[in-house]
C-alpha cells in the first residue's frame, strides 16, 4: 500500500426513509443502540431521527476512525458533523486476520454484505470488539455541542442504513477497507495451506489433505479461479487386466472384476458427457435401477460370455432364453421397455378407451387389421405380430419367435407406425 494512502468511500445521499426502520439487519441494530445508549439527551436523537427520515442528511464519507457528512437542519442551516470510532490496531487486526482466514464462512458471509454472529462471537473470543458499545461513537459538530446533536444522531442513523446494505463500512471505520482486507485474507489462506502441507509431510500425518468442499466454496470469492476442466476424452478409458500369476482371493472372480471395471469406465464417460452438455442441471435425476434391472442392463451393454451371462441371469431371476428376451427389450427402450415386456396390465377404462381411439383412427374404414385383445395387448389375428399398448401411452410391437413373444422394435406413439415396422420386418 502506498504510504500516507487513506482509503475513503464517499455514499450518496439516500431518499427520505419515510414509512421505515433505519435499520433492518441485527448489525444496524447494534449500531443504534450503541448511539442511543451513548446519548445523554433522548429528546436531541428523536430529532436526529426526524432530520435523518426527512432526507436531511447529504453524501456520508467513510474511512478509518471517521464518518462524515453535512447535515442540514429542519431551518435549512448546513452543519459538518463527523461521528468517531476507534480504529483497531495493527496487533488487533493481525488477530482478525488470523481468526478470520481459519475460517472462510466468515468471508464468504461478509462478501454476500451479511455479517453473521459467530464472526463478531469468534473476534470477540480474540478480544476483539467490532460492534461500537456504549460511548465508543463520539461525537463533533459544527454546531458545538457537546454531546450527540440531532446532527451527529441523523448521520448515525442514516449510517445505519448503509451498514445494513455493507457491513464493511463497519470494517472501513475499524480501520481496513475491502479490496486490502481480502488481499491480506488470501495471503494469509495461502501461506496456511502451505504450512499445513509442510506439517503433514514432515510429521508424516495419516491426516486428510486439501480443504474442506464447503469451506473451498465459501472463499471462492478470494482464491484464484480454478484451472478450465480437461477436454472429455475421445473414448471411455480401458481398465487394468486382472490376468496375472498372482492367484486371486478366494471368492474373487477377476473376469467378472474386469467385467464390471469396463461397464464403469464406460457409465463414467457417458455421464461426463451429459454432465457438459448445455442444460444437464435441468434434467431429471435418472431412476434408480433394481439389481433385477441392472442384471439385465449389464447384460445388454457389456455383451457377456455365456459364463457371466448365466451369472447375470440367475440375479435378473430369468434364464438364458428369458434373459435374451430382456437383453432386447431393454436394447429398445430400457426400464420401460422391460416394464412391458414382463408383464400385462389392465388400462383403466378412460385409457382403455384412449387406446382404442388411437387404433380405430391409425386406418382408413375397414384397411386396419383384425386385432384380439387381451389386457394391453392386442394380437394380429392369423399373423404373429402384436402390440403392447405402454402406461405411458406408447405402442410397442412385439413378434413371435419359436413360441415366444419378442420384442420387435422401440415404441412409437401411433399404432400403425409400431405395426407397419414389425410387419415390414417379418
Amino acid at each position: 500500500m502506498n504510504e500516507g494512502y487513506e482509503p475513503e468511500r464517499t455514499f450518496a445521499a439516500l431518499p427520505p426513509a419515510q414509512g421505515r426502520g433505519f435499520a433492518t439487519s441485527w448489525w444496524g441494530r447494534a449500531w443504534l443502540k450503541a448511539l442511543e445508549d451513548t446519548a445523554l439527551d433522548g429528546q436531541q436523537l428523536k430529532k436526529g431521527r426526524r432530520v435523518a427520515r426527512e432526507g436531511g442528511v447529504g453524501a456520508v464519507s467513510v474511512r478509518p476512525g471517521r464518518i462524515t457528512a453535512v447535515v442540514q437542519d429542519r431551518d435549512s442551516t448546513a452543519y459538518r458533523s463527523d461521528v468517531l470510532l476507534q480504529q483497531l490496531s495493527e496487533e488487533e487486526w493481525d488477530r482478525f486476520l488470523d481468526m478470520a482466514s481459519e475460517r472462510s464462512g466468515h468471508i464468504a458471509a461478509l462478501l454476500d454484505r451479511e455479517m453473521p454472529p459467530h464472526l463478531v462471537e469468534d473476534a470477540a473470543a480474540a478480544g476483539l470488539e467490532l460492534l461500537p458499545g456504549i460511548g465508543d461513537l463520539e461525537p463533533e459538530c459544527s454546531c458545538e455541542a457537546w454531546d450527540h446533536c440531532p446532527h451527529t444522531g441523523a448521520l448515525c442513523y442514516q449510517v445505519a442504513r448503509l451498514l445494513d446494505q455493507d457491513p464493511f463500512v463497519l470494517l472501513l471505520l475499524r480501520g481496513r477497507d475491502e479490496r486490502r482486507l481480502l488481499d491480506e485474507l488470501q495471503v494469509r489462506s495461502a501461506a496456511r495451506a502451505v504450512r499445513g502441507t509442510g506439517d503433514e509431510s514432515s510429521a508424516g500425518s495419516p491426516a486428510a489433505r486439501g480443504v474442506r468442499a464447503d469451506e473451498a466454496y465459501a472463499a471462492r470469492d478470494i482464491l484464484p479461479p480454478l484451472p478450465s476442466p480437461p477436454p472429455l476424452p475421445a473414448e471411455p478409458g480401458v481398465p487394468p487386466s486382472l490376468d496375472t500369476e498372482t492367484d486371486p482371493a478366494g471368492g474373487v472372480d477377476p473376469s467378472a472384476l474386469e467385467f464390471l471395471a469396463a461397464d464403469s469406465a464406460v457409465r463414467a464417460f457417458v455421464m461426463l458427457a451429459e454432465a457438459l452438455t448445455a442444460g444437464h442441471g435441468q434434467q431429471p435425476l435418472a431412476a434408480v435401477l433394481t439389481p433385477e434391472q441392472d442384471a439385465v442392463r449389464l447384460a445388454a451393454d457389456g455383451r457377456p460370455d455365456a459364463r457371466l451371462a448365466a451369472r447375470l441371469g440367475a440375479v435378473a431371476g430369468r434364464g438364458p432364453a428369458g434373459l435374451d428376451v430382456a437383453v432386447r427389450a431393454w436394447r429398445y427402450g430400457g426400464t420401460a421397455a422391460l416394464a412391458v415386456c414382463d408383464g400385462g396390465w389392465l388400462p383403466r377404462p378412460d385409457e382403455l378407451a384412449r387406446a382404442r381411439a388411437q387404433l380405430a383412427s391409425a386406418w382408413e374404414e375397414g384397411e386396419g387389421p383384425q386385432l384380439r385383445a387381451a389386457d394391453n395387448r392386442w394380437t394380429v389375428v392369423g399373423s404373429g405380430t402384436q402390440l403392447r399398448y405402454g402406461p405411458d401411452g406408447r405402442w410397442w410391437p412385439y413378434a413371435k419367435e419359436r413360441g415366444r413373444w419378442i420384442p420387435a422394435g422401440p415404441a412409437e406413439d401411433d399404432p400403425a407406425s409400431a405395426l407397419a415396422g414389425v410387419q415390414s420386418g417379418s
